[in-house]
């Protein structure tokens, strides 16, 4: 699949193939999650724009539980489905299954939009000036198709917390239309690597699941991430990161992870 230029390849309505752009970090023959967060959420925003034209909510809060690996190969993902359907609100989930196991599963809710504009702000920090942070190359740290597949600016501020803008140099599907929300969520997994607290040779610290509410539509190609990463003394830690964009603050996001010393 060498020249691919997309994260994944529709094979059909439901199956798709991971390109090369989506190896991942701590086993460059499973898949990386982030592309793959992504891609539900596009599969449950299409749906959704299709099944309610005439009056579309807005994916805002996304769940996702990560039950195993993926590995290198393809994969199915099951039609969204409804679990609370509403006028102004629903609660849809889809899950993603390999060889007819649940890999990952994804609830989102789906909030009615309306103009708050009079109302808008958050007190969220902002992130400093991409321009202003250095350049920095993620695969001298981490292994994999898919940290190979993003630009990064970063300031690291000390041990487990940073700074950085990210931008993912792939579609997640040829040909598809990905809205930015999507997009962005394809991107945020990044950030358990980014803010490193020890180096990936002295543990490991996959995240189980990742939490992410959206309050307002990314704008641009660049994603903020300011991270800071926690460990426990009992093999548990978590990664919280405020989302951004070049006009502000957007949302934030949480990662369980589960730490395990080399």
């Amino acid at each position: 699949m060498d020249g691919v230029s997309s994260y994944f390849q529709r094979l059909s309505e439901t199956v798709f193939e991971p390109t090369e752009h989506v190896g991942g970090a701590w086993n460059p023959g499973e898949q990386h999650i982030a592309p793959v967060l992504g891609l539900l959420a596009h599969l449950v925003e299409t749906e959704h724009r299709e099944r309610r034209a005439e009056s579309p909510l807005i994916l805002t809060r996304v769940g996702y539980d990560i039950l195993g690996v993926i590995p290198m190969d393809a994969f199915e993902i099951t039609a969204p489905r409804v679990l609370r359907p509403g006028r102004t609100i629903e609660l849809v989930e889809a899950t993603l299954r390999h060889g007819g196991r649940a890999a990952v599963t994804l609830r989102a809710w789906m909030l009615q939009p309306g103009d708050t504009s009079a109302i808008a702000g958050s007190p969220l920090p902002r992130m400093p000036e991409r321009e202003s942070l250095p350049r920095w190359r993620p695969d001298d740290v981490w292994p994999g198709g898919a940290i190979r597949s993003i630009d990064a600016r970063r300031e690291a501020v000390a041990a487990g917390r940073s700074r950085a803008w990210i931008r993912p140099r792939h579609p997640l599907l040829e040909g598809e239309t990905i809205s930015p929300r999507a997009r962005m969520l394809g991107m945020i997994d990044f950030a358990n690597g980014i803010a490193t607290r020890v180096p990936p040779e002295r543990a490991l610290y996959p995240n189980v699941d990742l939490t992410a509410t959206v309050f307002r539509e990314p704008a641009g190609e660049w994603f903020g991430l300011d991270t800071s990463v926690s460990f426990g003394a009992d093999g548990t830690g978590l990664t919280e990161s405020v989302l951004s964009d070049e006009a502000g603050p957007l949302g934030t996001s949480s990662q369980t992870l589960t730490v395990r010393s080399r």
